[in-house]
């Protein structure tokens, strides 16, 4: 990156007391420019633990809203204000309240990819890291709704062996890699080890070797004795596995996995954004108290690691 971009955001930064957080999918130079990098809920935790007034989420929408969620007295900004996340989308509100009403009963765990408002309405959030736990420490004969994606949802009963009412949202960016993706990269790296996130369909996930969270595949790579493995998850990932493990190599299960969203934020993007601050990302207390009460009730059960 150009040095003088380098202490213009440096300069920026300090005059805004602000902090920038990047997801793994985010493009490289933009990953190499920021204080934390991560998954979405563990930048969160770590923006709300620094003194910072303001925090960049160099991510999508509902990531800042979690930054917001959690660290209401500071002023969380996105990058690109059309930075969403379709599998997000795929549920609403009044849809989930709607699903609730057919199951009266039952508890709503909710994928923490997903808006503030579902958050809101149901009563334990997970990650793709927990979702396996925060399942099973649920009442046995309980019934329980998993919503927005049906393949972390369906890697969670399995897990579990409990029976969950899932909701059809889905990762567009993870369900484009299929099994003669992961068979012609096994084809041609024999000896590599397949990481898959559990958002890929299920028969993606029936021929790979490890089944993780963006944030467990950069610890296993970094404790594995293997030096070479096929990431099925969005590509930006692969810059950090590089830097981290720089004597390993790492290749994508396919090339079509970019999502357009996380490569929206630019560095001038950026730079726009700490200079305008811009675009302010805020929840109200209403649905804000009620978010944050199911992401409360998840650390409780385990703390994100």
């Amino acid at each position: 990156m150009d040095n003088k971009l380098i202490e213009q955001i440096k300069k920026l930064k300090a005059e805004r007391d602000a902090v920038i957080l990047a997801h793994n999918y985010q493009p490289g130079e933009i990953q190499d420019l920021a204080d934390f990098c991560g998954d979405s809920l563990g930048l969160s935790i770590q923006a709300s633990q620094t003194d910072a007034e303001v925090i960049v989420f160099c991510g999508v929408q509902f990531m800042a809203e979690t930054a917001a969620i959690l660290s209401p007295e500071k002023t969380v900004l996105l990058p690109e204000k059309f930075a969403g996340c379709p599998m997000a989308d795929m549920i609403t509100a009044e849809q989930l309240r709607q699903l609730k009403k057919e199951n009266p009963d039952a508890l709503v765990v909710c994928y923490v990819n997903s808006s503030a408002e579902v958050k809101a309405e149901s009563d334990y959030c997970c990650t793709s890291a927990n979702a396996v736990e925060v399942v099973n420490s649920l009442p046995e004969g309980k019934r329980i709704l998993f919503v927005p994606d049906q393949h972390l949802g369906q890697f969670a009963a399995e897990r579990t062996g409990r029976k969950l009412v899932l909701w059809p949202g889905y990762c567009p960016t993870h369900v484009l890699i299929t099994t003669d993706d992961i068979k012609a990269a096994r084809a041609k790296y024999p000896d590599a080890i397949v990481m898959t996130h559990p958002e890929c369909t299920e028969p993606v996930k029936e021929l790979s070797d490890e089944l993780l969270s963006t944030g467990q595949m950069l610890k296993f790579a970094a404790k594995s004795k293997a030096k070479r493995f096929i990431i099925a998850t969005e590509i930006g990932i692969i810059h950090t596995l590089k830097k981290q493990n720089p004597e390993a190599e790492f290749f994508p299960a396919s090339d079509r996995a970019i999502c357009p969203n996380m490569k929206k934020i630019t560095i001038d993007k950026v730079i726009g954004s700490l200079e305008n601050m811009q675009y302010k990302v805020t929840v109200p207390d209403t649905i804000r108290i009620e978010a944050k009460k199911a992401l409360d009730r998840m650390v409780e059960i385990l703390p994100e690691k």
